[in-house]
């Protein structure tokens, strides 16, 4: 599996929370020939099956969302869009930002933005409020209204890249980088005995509160489930108690909503197969879909993965591509044995 491939195909596609299905479509291809089953549960999310043929085995699920933040049509000005923020997007980078409207077909905008020339010496030093901004896509009012139905979504417009020779920069990175790394492990699995029934969850609505993961834990009702998901990457201008090492390898959540021994169980993994791992305390909500899958019908023992990554939130987002290869790693070692090694629930 060429991972970079992949994720360039992943990250073209546009699809926030709520309007998962284009990336949902792509990501079914690459999942079908690595299980047994694939199938869409009501709430959009994707879900492949493989199954270990042993009797009342018991079951874990492997979880990253699909959605990306982005943004909705709310109203129409002289042909010009105003919007709303689906999920966590920074205001900060909207001025001059080129996106993609998630028409039929899709329209390219660029964000209205006054030219530094004629702003005030105050106004230069701030970002703007969302309220006067607006989407440029080039038409007038009759003909976008005509095009462009109020609650269209809108995301960053797609332009996956290398960075250097081990990065990979562009948007959605945010999680389907860890999506990725799902996909990478199923095909490490694929030809293994396993002693457990393995889900693969493509979770929906993460950025906007995590609802698709926990309508899909509680119907698999797994006995394990480790969430993956991004984390902050090391910059110049990030602390170092809050950031982690871009080719450090995988992080491995510790905390208190997380189970102990799943958590033990991947550093002992780790270090038994090569895999180089950093440690990521979670003192509180980790800010991932374990946090709702872990209450899950009776409880899910849970444990969080997390992919560093820089200048989350943002269309350039970057992963290093061996931190997405060895999550997988890790992953498959995790799985392998489960059931003969995990204690009794």
């Amino acid at each position: 599996m060429d991972i970079a491939t992949i994720l360039k195909q992943l990250c073209s596609v546009g699809a926030p929370s709520g309007f998962e299905r284009p990336v949902a479509d792509a990501a079914r291809e690459l999942l079908a020939p690595l299980v047994d089953e694939v199938y869409t549960d009501r709430l959009g999310n994707l879900i492949g099956v493989r199954r270990c043929g042993r009797p009342g085995a018991r079951r874990l699920l492997l979880d990253a969302h699909l959605d990306e933040i982005g943004m909705a049509v709310t109203a129409i000005k002289n042909g010009f869009l105003h919007f709303g923020n689906i999920g966590g997007v920074d205001q900060r980078m909207l001025p001059d930002r080129e996106l993609t409207v998630l028409t039929d077909p899709p329209l390219l905008g660029v964000v209205a933005c006054l030219p530094p020339h004629v702003l005030s010496a105050e106004d230069r030093d701030k970002s703007p409020d969302l309220d006067d901004v607006w989407l440029d896509v080039g038409l007038a009012q009759e003909e976008a209204e005509r095009k462009v139905p109020i609650g269209t979504p809108i995301v960053f417009r797609a332009d996956t890249f290398l960075l250097g020779e081990r990065q990979i920069c562009g948007k959605s990175l945010d999680d389907r980088s860890c999506y990725a790394s799902l996909l990478r492990a199923a095909e490490l699995l694929k030809d293994k005995e396993l002693d457990v029934d393995l889900y693969i969850l493509g979770s929906t609505r993460e950025e906007i509160g995590g609802m698709g993961a926990q309508v899909a834990a509680q119907a698999i009702a797994p006995d394990f489930c480790v969430a993956v998901d991004v984390t902050f990457g090391r910059t110049p201008d990030t602390p170092k108690d809050a950031s982690f090492v871009m080719g450090g390898g995988p992080c491995v959540g510790i905390g208190p909503n997380i189970t102990r021994w799943m958590g033990r169980r991947l550093f002992d993994k780790a270090a038994a197969a090569g895999i180089e791992v950093q440690r990521e305390v979670m003192e509180g909500n980790t800010g991932t879909n374990g946090w709702e899958m872990q209450v899950a019908n009776e409880g899910i023992a849970t444990a969080v993965m997390s992919l560093p990554l820089k200048y989350m939130h943002t269309p350039v987002e970057v992963v290093e591509l061996s931190d997405v290869e060895n999550t997988a790693r890790l992953l498959a070692a995790f799985a392998l044995d489960l059931g003969k090694e995990a204690p009794a629930l």
